[in-house]
């Protein structure tokens, strides 16, 4: 499970985003009809700036190895922010 922790002045709490939600999330990322709608909604803003860039397919096999991969490593520290005004954010595994 991924632990999510942000601690401000006024308030902390903790979000644990479970292994099946990362999951989900990979397979809504990588769908056909999320990329197409992406390339097709991002288009008239790129064209307004002359940029000629299409957003790629994303491999679902390989995003679940990695996840996979994450799994194996509990306890993995992978974000910790420190803000000036004190603010933290912290990402576990």
């Amino acid at each position: 499970m991924l632990h999510v922790r942000v601690k401000t002045k006024g308030a902390k709490f903790s979000i644990p985003v479970p292994y099946i939600l990362l999951n989900i999330c990979t397979s809504i990322i990588t769908s056909k009809l999320l990329i197409r709608h992406a390339n097709k909604w991002s288009k008239p803003h790129l064209e307004q700036k002359n940029i000629d860039f299409t957003i790629p397919s994303i491999d679902k096999r390989e995003l679940n190895r990695i996840i996979k991969e994450l799994k194996k490593h509990r306890g993995l520290e992978i974000v910790n922010v420190k803000a000036q005004d004190g603010t933290e954010v912290i990402v576990k595994l």
